[in-house]
């Protein structure tokens, strides 16, 4: 789907035909949305765009500013947590944008729908006035700076499962509560990687190196380098606590352990003696002078297991005593 508009003199005009809008007076914008490869094609002849920029969206490379004579091309990522399609509840999915940065023109080429750009494009149609009175560049700007507070939100998603788990972790043992924690890490390594190329691509655009960005719009990147930089440094800061969760349920999971093996070293030791007692006491050969003379007396077997709770009662006090129980 391809969608155009033209913007000039406060006024936004809808475009059909790409040669018109090409030449049409004004800011051109073209936005092309899981295009097929003829319309790609239109678009890039249209615009005379280089194939390889095309290819980079096509083949969801990192993120990456590049200069051409006529344009800059800007690549960002679009991301959000979505139910896994594998066997992860949530994954972070992230949709290619490239951005293609002219003199009075902009073209905008994703593989995916991209909220952000629609967005912006919906704020062109209803006459923004910060959009309709500036040039393509600004609406590079707004477009890159709705994708980037999309990644708050995304933050904000995972910082709330951040939490759940530290509540968990310190009373739960289960296999679930770690799957949760890897669950986790896996997303935030996965958007670590989207975000620190961005943080560099940004940076190019803020300190004014392409010819295609105004003086005056350098401030505005230069915010959302910012954010950015906010962004890597709370993405680190999370991964970090779910080192930390995982490093508390690793103990809480030996500390359970330990437990249990303090539990039957207790009893194995409680029944060593009994066991020793018991066998010696079945050793009954008969007719020899070297018989146990108490297997003779009537009170025999009480008397063994009068001695054999003794022996309980004396090893339970003594675990008492040391804490052991």
């Amino acid at each position: 789907m391809i969608s155009t508009v033209v913007y000039a003199d406060g006024q936004a005009m809808e475009y059909g035909d790409l040669t018109a809008a090409r030449t049409a007076v004004g800011t051109t914008w073209v936005h092309a949305t899981d295009a097929t490869p003829d319309e790609v094609e239109a678009v890039s002849s249209a615009f005379d765009l280089h194939s390889l920029a095309i290819e980079d969206i096509k083949n969801d490379v990192r993120a990456n500013v590049q200069e051409f004579n006529a344009y800059t091309f800007v690549l960002v990522k679009s991301a959000s947590l979505t139910p896994g399609d594998t066997t992860f509840d949530k994954e972070v999915k992230t949709t290619p944008l490239g951005l293609f940065i002219g003199p009075d023109w902009i073209v905008t080429l994703s593989t995916g729908a991209v909220p952000s750009v629609q967005r912006v494009m919906d704020a062109v149609g209803r006459g923004d006035e910060r959009l309709l009175h500036r040039g393509p560049d600004f609406t590079a700007y707004r477009v890159i700076d709705v994708i980037v507070d999309a990644y708050f939100d995304l933050l904000d998603e995972i910082e709330t499962d951040i939490e759940q788990i530290e509540e968990e972790v310190t009373i739960s043992t289960d296999i679930e509560t770690l799957e949760r924690i890897n669950d986790v890490r896996r997303d935030l390594l996965s958007f670590r990687k989207q975000v620190w190329p961005a943080r560099e691509a940004i940076g190019v655009l803020a300190r004014g190196d392409p010819k295609q960005i105004q003086p005056q719009t350098e401030k505005y990147f230069r915010d959302v380098y910012d954010h950015l930089v906010q962004i890597v440094d709370l993405t680190e800061t999370y991964r970090d606590l779910v080192a930390g969760a995982r490093d508390i349920y690793l103990n809480t999971v030996s500390q359970s352990t330990n437990e249990v093996m303090k539990v039957l070293t207790v009893v194995a030791t409680i029944f060593i003696p009994l066991t020793f007692v018991v066998g010696v006491y079945g050793m009954n050969f008969a007719d020899s002078p070297y018989n146990m003379p108490e297997l003779g007396w009537a009170f025999g077997y009480p008397a063994v297991m009068i001695g054999m709770v003794t022996v309980v009662a004396v090893l339970l006090g003594h675990f008492r005593q040391r804490d052991y129980l």
